[in-house]
Formats: C-alpha cells, structure tokens, sequence
C-alpha cells in the first residue's frame, strides 16, 4: 500500500521507522502511559519498540494496518503513535493511539486522530470507525468526542491490568456523521 504521510496544522503522521524505536521505549516506558492503554506493556522491553515497528511495517505493507508516528511538525519531535486497523469485508475500522506524558493536554491527539478518521473515510473508503477507552482513561473519550465520536456503550470488566479488571468505553463515528469542512 502507499507511503501515506499527513500534515495537520501541528503535526506530521507519517510510517513508523526504526529510528523512532528509542523515543518509543522512553515515552511507553512511562508507567502512566501504558496503564492507560490497553497493550502497552509495563515494564516496557527494551526491544519492544523495534520488534512493533518492524510488524508494524510488515502490516502497512499488506494494507492491514496503518501504524503512524505522531511528530511535532516545529521540532520534528516523536510524541507518540496512532493506528488504524481497517476491516475491508465489514468497511469499518478501530482507531488506537497513545502519546507521551510530557505532550499531554495540548490537543495533540485530537489533531492527529481527525487526520486519521479523514484517512479512514477518503482514502480506505470506510463505512464506520470505533475506538475505546479505559474507564479509567476519561481524558480519551474527551478526544473521541471532540472528533465527532458517539458513545455507544460500556463493556464492562472486559480487560485485566495490574490484577484489576476495567470497564472499556466504546465511541465510533459514522461516514453520514463525518464533517468534511473539519
């Protein structure tokens, strides 16, 4: 599949590359952040980056997912990841993302994820886009929300962290809702 590269007002998406590895490893390797996601793993491997990257480029290649860097456009600063895994047969796609701590609260991840839905519904020619959020993480479905999301429902006790179960929140966005002047 293509090399899709995006610019936002702020922002860069663009493929993951190797040289984002060590930025990878200092920003999930913050406890803070990988609680609030659902796969992140904490203490986070020293590998762990590399080896997501190269499956992540594996996964661009086949069209199976599109795993992108989120860069401060100023600085060229790696700030986190947004991915979007589409499902052809269905024409619906799950969004995730996380960004690190120190970039927190400046809209960043909103940005970056109207930029994806734009991708998902223009380019992959989607129907519907969802994501979810830990219960406990409400700051993400602000982020969902502000990009048109509606909240669908609450599945409860549906993941185990930290020998606690959570609730996950679940949002999605219709093509018939998605404002194309946004």
């Amino acid at each position: 599949m293509g090399d899709y590269e995006f610019f936002t007002q702020r922002l860069i998406l663009r493929r993951l590359k190797p040289d984002d590895a060590p930025h990878m490893v200092t920003l999930a390797g913050d406890y803070d952040v990988a609680k609030m996601t659902l796969n992140i793993p904490h203490p986070y491997p020293a590998d762990g980056a590399s080896k997501f990257i190269k499956r992540s480029q594996y996964a661009w290649d086949a069209g199976e997912r599109y795993g992108f860097a989120i860069v401060l456009k100023e600085t060229d600063t790696f700030m986190g990841v947004i991915g979007i895994i589409p499902e052809y047969q269905h024409y619906r796609a799950e969004v995730g993302y996380w960004i690190g701590k120190p970039y927190w609260g400046n809209g960043y991840v909103t940005e970056a994820l109207k930029r994806v839905i734009q991708f998902g519904f223009e380019t992959l020619d989607l129907n519907r886009i969802d994501a979810a959020h830990r219960s406990d993480n409400p700051a993400s479905g602000r982020v969902m929300e502000k990009v048109g999301m509606i909240y669908e429902g609450t599945f409860r006790q549906v993941t185990f962290r930290d020998g606690a179960y959570s609730d996950l929140k679940y949002y999605a966005i219709l093509r018939e809702e998605y404002d194309t002047s946004s």
